[in-house]
């Protein structure tokens, strides 16, 4: 009987000495803290710099008012494209070669009373000037009249200002002969409805556009911006005739003709 009772206390103290050391064994080392590897990936900081440096200077276009000649190069030849934004938020863009094939010169004006087009004396329309409504001040140039080169000057900037456009900015050199900070603008938009055309963008440190390259062609300022005046004159009085189209017309379909003309 004792020598039961001692087999059974040295099992007991060899239990107590080693359970400690086979749980610690079991436990084993901690794991090791894990550190967050940094991205490889750059950051999109330059595009962002590029897009607000873009809006800022479209901001400023907006505010901006002067009369400047612009060469319009591409398709053809050069034509020199006079541009006005007056200092009451009128504006009149004169497109040598804009309507009838590139037969007849037009002028493009938004006033207080509404969306213009001018027919100006040309080789394709040797009438005085006169004038015709398209629409109210903020409507669209329809698409069978738009040379799209008044955009630049005009809607485009609201567009290059919105942060929500769908557009990818990016820093751009200069086209030859231009200056400013330039920007190659993109669409990041399935739509076939873009909101404006893609291209360069270039703008001089007070808003004056410098150059614009798109499938127009290329603006190029050529030479420094004038005084605006107070507020932009139609090339003509206002009649009821039709608008110029871009197309030339067919040889069975007249050349429209301001009301009044025989």
């Amino acid at each position: 009987m004792h020598a039961h009772l001692r087999v059974a206390r040295r099992l007991t103290g060899v239990l107590t000495l080693t359970l400690p050391a086979l749980l610690a064994a079991c436990v084993g080392d901690p794991p090791a803290a894990t550190t967050s590897t940094p991205s490889s990936e750059p950051a999109p900081a330059a595009i962002d710099s590029a897009r607000n440096e873009l809006a800022a200077l479209a901001a400023a276009a907006q505010d901006r008012h002067f009369t400047a000649r612009y060469t319009l190069t591409g398709d053809g030849p050069d034509r020199t494209i006079a541009v006005t934004s007056a200092s009451d938020g009128t504006w009149r863009v004169d497109v040598p070669g804009g309507a009838l094939g590139g037969t007849a010169d037009v002028s493009f004006a938004g006033t207080a009373d509404g969306l213009f087009q001018c027919g100006l004396p040309s080789a394709g329309r040797p009438e005085p000037a006169s004038c015709v409504r398209l629409g109210d001040p903020d409507d669209a140039v329809p698409g069978r009249l738009d040379p799209r080169v008044q955009h630049p000057f005009t809607d485009w900037l609201e567009v290059l200002t919105d942060r929500r456009a769908p557009l990818a900015v990016s820093p751009a050199r200069p086209p030859a002969g231009a200056t400013g900070a330039c920007y190659s603008v993109d669409s990041t938009s399935a739509s076939l409805n873009a909101p404006l055309d893609i291209g360069i963008y270039c703008y001089a440190p007070d808003g004056t556009p410098t150059a614009v390259r798109t499938v127009t062609g290329t603006l190029v300022l050529t030479g420094p911006a004038e005084p605006a005046p107070a507020t932009v004159q139609l090339a003509g009085p206002v009649t009821d005739g039709e608008p110029l189209g871009i197309a030339a017309p067919s040889r069975d379909e007249p050349t429209p003709r301001p009301t009044g003309t025989p």
